[in-house]
């Protein structure tokens, strides 16, 4: 079907959970209210603290692995209980759906810097270059000498209480040593949100109101904020019929994590199918894994049909792949067939794509910007084209030069720049468009670059300043720029006005840099990051600064095979693009393609393809009428799954036991 048809249908599902117009109501000033905001910079703290507890100290939630984090959605689930006994007992008290998405947005911001793949990772590697140097590794000679000190912890005392426990952050000793790297880093991470919000700005008009993109993730947040009209969700049944469903699956996991003779089904969680495929050609595949997560059917339910089945198909093709290969010989040539290249240039291609479809509108962006001409009005965005435009510029200007200071030289950092950009644009399309994971392990432009640019021309100075970004690109689960365009997405069903919104943004944004940064250092501290933090990211350290000793100790030059099997990537992007613009029943999907193949669809293929296969059957036998009721049923699966997920990750770290997670 063409992308049309499954944009409509997305907003078929729209209309049929929401009865708000899709059309923006006029912005109320002020919408945003100081309560509002005082609250949500209340509660961010309360979240960065849980969130850091379960997964940096008991490694018990993964709640920020996902595309809409599970701590915020509960957080939300309690404001909405709490207001609809509000609006019956005291109606002039109760929060109005713009308060409640603000401190929805803002929790949101907090879990992104918070998260599993942000800050967390930051801490992983601050001190592992010192810490963890010994002969064998021969760190010290290879790359000490070219660290910024500014930008690491060296020093050893400060490092045995980070690592061993039993002490407190704020000690003059423990502190100073960390004071100046997250300084910079804080200021790092600042101008690079920004950017991104910038760059938001200036896609923001065509993708949410000229190709009307379906953001699906925002659906459930939208349900739980419109006031007394949230209790027709809450009468569902429907609604509560998924809500048990996942509910119950949850209590019987949680219940056979402390008591294993408690029945408990095995095939929810990551069930290892290579137990029952052993010996070639099924050793060639490598990890093969299904999983029937209650929130992973329930948010595959909003995708197209075309890109859900695209996800699975593609999963299994690129088994086939390797399995293929291996039959061949391909083995015992490193790296064939280069799926994580492929999907490089898939990713990359993916950027291009959603530029391309916006470029009327960046030529009108770039006309006022250079002429001030009214080619564009930009009066109702967050910011106006040029501060957007000017903010880009100067930001990457900053960025670029913070990089120089750690011994980047411009070529360097800037190709990092515009690869991580390209990155981040594609990621934020896929989660505005369809709402799926954007887990690219393996897709990051440390990789890219090195591949294409090789190690030995790169240099020492350049390998180890590159390598100390690498903690907030080994992986891209808690990436800003998605949840930026998405809380821009929401002004168009509630009166928020964009320019408040994204000053609040901004605000959330340095609040939670602070917010991150208390919370590690107070888990890691008293627990000890090698000590009892079951969670602390040790492995980012490792692949860091491992990575970077096999550079330099073994430099190559370019690696023309991964530069070929990258343009094969994105070339089959764009085949598949115009196959779909010819033919209007082209049942693949590009993004499916890149989804597939880089690690992504590792964890969800199969919740995908049971997904896929029920919406099928709705539609085809029951009609759309009974499609968009069992709409409910999905939505209170994924929110039956986060509710019962967080009060396990309450109780378990209460308890001072591991407790059952909901994901992996």
């Amino acid at each position: 079907m063409t992308v049309l048809l499954a944009r409509r249908r997305i907003a078929a599902v729209q209309q049929g959970v929401s009865t708000h117009s899709t059309e923006a109501p006029p912005a109320l000033l002020p919408s945003i209210t100081p309560r509002a905001i005082i609250l949500g910079l209340l509660l961010m703290p309360v979240n960065a603290y849980w969130v850091t507890v379960a997964e940096v100290r008991w490694y018990s939630l993964d709640g920020s692995c996902l595309p809409l984090f599970i701590t915020p959605v509960f957080i939300l689930f309690c404001l909405a209980v709490l207001n609809l006994i509000l609006n019956r007992v005291s109606p002039r008290h109760a929060f109005t759906q713009v308060e409640l998405l603000v401190i929805y947005i803002m929790l949101v911001i907090g879990e992104t810097l918070a998260g599993h793949d942000f800050v967390q990772n930051l801490f992983g590697v601050l001190g592992h270059p010192h810490r963890f140097a010994t002969p064998e590794n021969k760190w010290a000679e290879l790359f000490h000498q070219h660290l910024p000190s500014w930008l690491v912890v060296s020093d050893e005392r400060a490092l045995r209480g980070f690592y061993e426990g039993d002490a407190v952050w704020w000690q003059s000793q423990n502190l100073v040593p960390f004071l100046k790297p997250l300084a910079w880093w804080g200021l790092w991470l600042l101008v690079m949100i920004f950017v991104l919000l910038c760059l938001n700005v200036l896609i923001r008009r065509p993708w949410t109101e000229h190709e009307k993109l379906a953001f699906p993730l925002i659906l459930l947040p939208l349900e739980l904020t419109r006031g007394q009209q949230s209790a027709e969700f809450f009468r569902n049944r429907l609604m509560w019929i998924g809500f048990g469903v996942a509910v119950a699956i949850d209590v019987f996991g949680g219940l056979h994590e402390w008591f294993p003779q408690v029945p408990y089904i095995q095939y929810i969680k990551q069930y290892d199918m290579r137990q029952h495929l052993q010996g070639p050609p099924w050793d060639y595949m490598g990890r093969f894994t299904t999983s029937l997560y209650p929130f992973a059917i329930g948010l595959a339910f909003f995708l197209p049909t075309d890109l859900s089945f695209s996800c699975w198909f593609f999963y299994l093709f690129s088994k086939l792949e390797l399995i293929g290969g291996g039959m061949i010989g391909w083995k015992q040539a490193q790296g064939l067939p280069y799926l994580n290249e492929q999907a490089g240039g898939a990713w990359i291609a993916l950027a291009i794509s959603g530029l391309w479809a916006a470029r009327r509108h960046l030529g009108d962006v770039w006309r006022k910007v250079a002429t001030n001409t009214p080619t564009v009005i930009d009066a109702d965005e967050p910011f106006s084209y040029r501060f957007a435009f000017a903010g880009i510029i100067a930001g990457s200007v900053g960025l670029i030069a913070i990089a120089i200071q750690a011994g980047m030289n411009v070529p360097t950092i800037a190709g990092f720049l515009v690869i991580f950009y390209l990155l981040s644009l594609a990621m934020t399309r896929v989660r505005a468009e369809f709402g799926a994971p954007h887990e690219i392990y393996f897709v990051n432009p440390h990789r890219l670059m090195v591949q294409i640019a090789g190690s030995r021309s790169m240099g020492v100075h350049n390998l180890t300043a590159l390598s100390t970004t690498y903690w907030f690109n080994r992986c891209y689960r808690c990436h800003p720029m998605p949840n930026q365009l998405e809380a821009f997405k929401m002004t168009e069903y509630a009166a928020i006005d964009r320019k408040w919104l994204a000053r609040t943004m901004v605000l959330a944004t340095a609040a939670a840099i602070l917010i991150a940064y208390w919370a590690n250092l107070t888990v890691t501290f008293r627990e000890g990051a090698s000590a009892r933090a079951q969670g602390f990211k040790s492995w980012v350290g490792w692949e860091t600064y491992n990575r970077l000793r096999q550079w330099i100790e073994m430099p190559e030059g370019s690696d023309y095979r991964a530069i070929l099997f990258m343009a094969i990537g994105a070339a089959f992007m764009f085949v598949l693009k115009a196959l779909r613009f010819r033919f209007t029943t082209m049942p693949f999907h590009p993004a499916g393609y890149a989804l597939a193949i880089s690690f992504a669809m590792d964890y969800f293929w199969f919740a995908f393809l049971v997904s896929w296969l029920l919406k099928v059957v709705l539609t085809r036998y029951w009609g759309m009428k009974v499609h968009k009721e069992g709409v409910r049923f999905f939505l209170g699966l994924i929110l039956g799954d986060y509710v019962c997920g967080s009060l396990w990750a309450i109780l378990g770290p209460a308890l001072g036991k591991r407790n059952y997670k909901i994901f992996i």
